[in-house]
């Protein structure tokens, strides 16, 4: 596991990869602008992380390892309206599932609420914020816009003495919720709306997750985020570009406040998916609304949702240094995205049998009663994995279209008369359909060969076609769940479409009446596997003893691995 480690300051290391951002930090060391690098993930507790947090968080927890810094974990936890316990402690969850860790470098921003008031207390004295009586409605009337100059609030002229006075009556809860709020007193003119005289504090009579009925004056996030970094000795402030017309107004509080250190913040671009919306409101909405079954649905881009699927942390990861770190906005395939998860899951997941769409083939010239004990590999791209034993008996599962009475050209599966290889154990031919009275086929019998046991024939003969297949008396009962992009289109809401109308209505496809090898009752929720030719599958939380249900994490075809090769030439 990565986490925070205890700083260096003799030498500068060399980090893993090489951006922009990494090269400021190693400018700066260099330099010697900064002792240690101290840098820090900073949440709001007011919905679940999903997978464009989940770049921030490889970043800053990345860069601090790399050059022996450390990394804090602070919630920015100054808005209780929208905050709840449920949501610190998800996060603190998929971070550490990530693969990362705060050590005792945990904390929040209410840590400081009074410190925070006492430097707004100071800008009050240097006549350099005031108390505004105007509603939330008229201060943005008044703020002005792009091309028009904000106008100054008929408050704005009240005297220290009056502010002072208003501010702790504020904080005394003499007032309702959007009566006053605090206002820095910077310029009305600026090019930069956030300039105009932005909101330090409001009114807000509500419980506080940690502070209880505490305080019922809340910071804003402009305020309250750059002296969080102070007082934390926050090195290099790194955060999304939406937050660079925020910068100046970073850099004027920590200018004109007594703080204990200068951190400087630097933005990089967010993380942009086709298919996905990585928006805390819409994800927000699709829960509320019933669109998923929650926050952690597996058609989520929410880590919890993500996990739940079986993507393995390691994946997101790998992704993560794939698409880098850069200044301009962007939009990534999410193809790219699962190409990374599947190159961790093929290494590592072992494989099993899972039949899906079952149909029963019986081997007519097999001893009744006889069951074998067959060994399988468990992974052939890791032989450290070894092997398993598999019941093998007359009567079998395989898959309902790895058959066709009538096959096509270049179709290798099984047909009548064709003989075919199941996997690690024999070849068998077909030599009878039976079919229902619609006239549907319900069961397939077969002769199998006994001297190709183990899958291969001592004569040489080749079959093209080699089927997964299931002992049915041994077969344990399962419903499987597909899953597919939560949005149908690449760029939802996109051409002024409904962000909604664009939802998938097959996302998720819910199959009863699958059958699996025994082994996977074992499998534990959070461990994926291969279900031989068929996709990778994670057992899902809902599994009982006596109903398991399974996940699938991905499909076996890599889209975005074969486009790259053709691109390439290759």
């Amino acid at each position: 596991m990565l986490s925070s480690a205890t700083m260096d300051t003799n030498t500068t290391p060399t980090p893993e990869r090489s951006d922009f951002v990494r090269d400021i930090v190693a400018s700066d060391l260099a330099a010697g602008r900064v002792d240690g690098v101290v840098t820090r993930f900073p949440p709001e507790p007011n919905g679940y992380l999903h997978i464009g947090h989940a770049k921030s968080i490889c970043l800053n927890f990345g860069i601090a390892s790399e050059f022996g810094g450390r990394c804090h974990l602070r919630f920015d936890d100054t808005n209780p309206i929208k905050e709840e316990q449920e949501y610190i402690d998800s996060i603190m969850t998929d971070v550490r599932w990530l693969g990362f860790d705060w050590g005792e470098h945990l904390y929040y921003a209410s840590d400081y609420f009074e410190q925070l008031y006492e430097w707004a207390v100071h800008l009050i004295n240097a006549g350099k914020a005031y108390v505004d009586d105007l509603s939330a409605d008229e201060i943005r009337e008044h703020r002005g816009t792009l091309t028009e100059p904000g106008r100054e609030s008929p408050f704005r002229s009240r005297s220290i003495e009056e502010n002072l006075d208003l501010f702790e009556r504020m904080r005394a809860g003499e007032f309702p919720d959007g009566a006053r709020v605090l206002r820095a007193k910077i310029d009305m003119a600026s090019g930069n709306i956030n300039f105009r005289d932005p909101v330090m504090y409001r009114i807000l009579h509500a419980a506080h997750p940690r502070t209880g009925d505490d305080w019922c004056v809340y910071p804003s996030y402009d305020f309250a985020h750059g002296q969080s970094d102070a007082i934390e000795g926050i090195t290099h402030s790194i955060c999304t570009l939406e937050f660079q017309d925020h910068r100046p107004l970073y850099e004027w509080f920590i200018e004109n406040l007594p703080v204990p250190s200068t951190p400087h913040q630097y933005e990089f671009a967010r993380l942009n998916l086709t298919h996905t919306v990585l928006s805390k409101r819409v994800l927000l909405k699709l829960v509320r609304e019933g669109h998923v079954r929650g926050w952690d649905d597996p058609r989520m881009p929410t880590l919890s949702g993500i996990r739940r699927r079986g993507f393995p942390a390691e994946g997101l990861r790998d992704f993560a240094g794939m698409i880098g770190v850069a200044r301009a906005d962007s939009v990534v395939e999410i193809e790219m995205l699962e190409h990374a998860v599947r190159d961790v899951l093929n290494r590592q997941a072992e494989r099993r049998f899972g039949v899906i769409d079952p149909l029963k083939l019986v081997i007519e010239n097999y001893p009744e009663g006889q069951v074998e004990q067959l060994e399988v590999t468990n992974n052939p791209e890791d032989p450290g994995a070894g092997t398993r034993m598999v019941s093998f008996s007359r009567e079998l599962w395989i898959e309902r279209d790895d058959f066709m009475e009538e096959p096509p050209a270049k179709y290798f599966r099984l047909a009548p008369g064709r003989e075919v290889r199941l996997r690690s154990a024999y070849f068998v031919t077909c030599t009878d359909v039976v079919k229902d009275a619609s006239g549907q086929v319900i069961e397939l019998h077969c002769t199998y060969d006994p001297a190709t046991r183990g899958g291969s024939s001592p004569d040489g003969r080749k079959v093209k076609g080699t089927l997964h297949w299931v002992s049915a008396p041994h077969a344990i009962p399962a419903e499987v769940r597909l899953y597919d992009h939560l949005f149908s289109e690449p760029f939802p809401g996109s051409e002024g479409r409904d962000l909604f109308d664009d939802l998938a209505p097959d996302s998720e496809t819910i199959i009863a009446g699958a059958f699996v090898e025994p082994s996977l009752a074992e499998i534990p929720v959070g461990q994926t596997v291969q279900f031989e030719r068929l996709g990778y599958f994670c057992p899902d939380p809902d599994s009982t003893d006596g109903a398991l249900v399974f996940n699938r994490t991905l499909t076996l075809k890599d889209t975005w691995a074969k486009l790259q090769a053709q691109s390439q030439g290759r």
